[in-house]
């Protein structure tokens, strides 16, 4: 009832709805991102407080990634057996469940539970939440859709860890959950309200497109059979693996190596934590901006082309940093390069997706991609370490990772072109 009204009214200014899905699905990833990275701002005042070893909240945020990892590949199913309304309002309900459980804990293995329960919501409503609204509501600006939900991860981060480190600094660590919970609980209320699962439900055709697209009829199997199914029949498909194995590169090259190492390495060469830590930010900051024109982009150039370039250019700045000086002007330009790569990879990834195995079954198949992302994340941020341990110093791992990087971008050119059966097909 409200979304057909908001819609009929909408459309009076020209304004086609799948931009409010899409404004619904931004504040649901924000917030989402927000809740994920609380555990970084807890883990100090926390242990603290509780005697506990640094381990043990350690050991429960890669539980938290490893269920966020795990549940990624059967959300897409979930959308499509029980619709994005209910999956993304249990999902929010879920995350705040879990954040408010953070604040009456007093057992690690209640701290355990309660970031499993997270990461399985997050899971949920991640970057096929993302994928699912951008090729079900876009039919044109797909790629701008998902440029702006992806960079939706970044600005979670911006917007609220700093308010949270505030209010944990002044008020104590219970104190610095609440902007996470009251945003997630206003993206469930506005979610269960607001948004639809397909464009038909509420009489409109897909954004850019004229005819009414029937939505997906639900499985009558469960999610898990649905998901699996789908991987089986990609599995025969060398698509799949060239992009399943370029993503797995991408968290190699990313959130594992960089996330985790970059502070230490800057360590390393004299430079402050607290200084290393502001050109992550910084980072952060062009990542947002680099995203959105990359998914600009993808609506516009040939996909293969343009992750050649993001996979070619990300290797060649980790190359390039351990024979850096590590002074205010290398990490600057550093910070500026590869945040605008950061995360660029996701809008192209996506529209090769929906191009080769249709926008049905897209989402699913970038869930599994997406596991092998944070596959890559979790062996580079081990290896990292293990690498830093044996050879003394950060750069031969940098080094590698880069390489690595480099034969990405040769990969991703090997895939053909399927944009002409995508057209005959819209």
């Amino acid at each position: 009832m409200f979304a057909a009204t908001a819609a009929s009214r909408l459309a009076r200014h020209g304004i086609h709805y799948a931009w409010v899905m899409l404004g619904l699905t931004f504040m649901v990833s924000v917030c989402t991102s927000a809740a994920v990275s609380l555990p970084g701002v807890l883990i100090v005042p926390m242990t603290d407080e509780f005697g506990w070893g640094r381990g043990t909240v350690a050991g429960a945020m890669g539980v938290m990634f490893c269920l966020f990892a795990l549940m990624a590949p059967f959300a897409g199913a979930l959308m499509i057996r029980y619709g994005l309304r209910r999956v993304v309002s249990a999902a929010t309900i879920l995350a705040v469940g879990a954040v408010i459980g953070l604040t009456l804990v007093n057992a690690p293995w209640q701290v355990w539970a309660c970031l499993a329960v997270l990461g399985a919501a997050a899971g949920m409503v991640a970057l096929v939440l993302s994928a699912t609204v951008a090729n079900r509501w876009f039919a044109e600006r797909r790629g701008l859709a998902m440029g702006l939900l992806t960079a939706a991860f970044a600005a979670g981060q911006l917007s609220f860890l700093p308010a949270a480190a505030a209010l944990a600094t002044n008020f104590g660590w219970r104190a610095a959950v609440l902007p996470a919970i009251l945003g997630l609980a206003i993206c469930a209320v506005l979610y269960l309200l607001l948004a639809r699962d397909w464009p038909a439900d509420i009489g409109l055709a897909p954004y850019g497109r004229t005819d009414i697209v029937p939505p997906t009829i639900p499985s009558a199997g469960n999610a898990v059979t649905l998901s699996l199914s789908v991987l089986r029949e990609s599995l025969g498909s060398t698509v799949f693996w060239i992009l399943a194995g370029t993503f797995f590169i991408c968290g190699l090259s990313s959130t594992g190596i960089v996330n985790q190492h970059f502070i230490p390495f800057c360590g390393d060469m004299g430079v402050s934590a607290v200084v290393a830590a502001s050109f992550l930010a910084m980072m952060g900051v062009f990542n947002f901006i680099g995203t959105v024109c990359s998914g600009w982009l993808s609506d516009r150039f040939d996909n293969r082309i343009l992750l050649a370039w993001y996979y070619g250019l990300r290797g060649l700045a980790l190359i390039w940093l351990p024979f850096s000086s590590f002074d205010m002007l290398s990490l600057t330009l550093f910070a500026v390069f590869f945040g605008l790569d950061y995360v660029a990879t996701v809008p192209p990834t996506v529209k090769l997706a929906a191009l080769h195995f249709g926008p049905e079954k897209a989402a699913i198949v970038f869930g599994w991609a997406f596991a092998a992302h944070q596959l890559g994340s979790a062996v580079s941020a081990a290896m990292g370490g293990v690498w830093r341990d044996v050879a003394g110093s950060y750069g031969p791992a940098f080094i590698t990772v880069g390489m690595i990087s480099v034969s990405a971008a040769l990969a991703v050119l090997t895939l053909h072109d399927a944009r002409g059966r995508a057209v005959r097909a819209a």
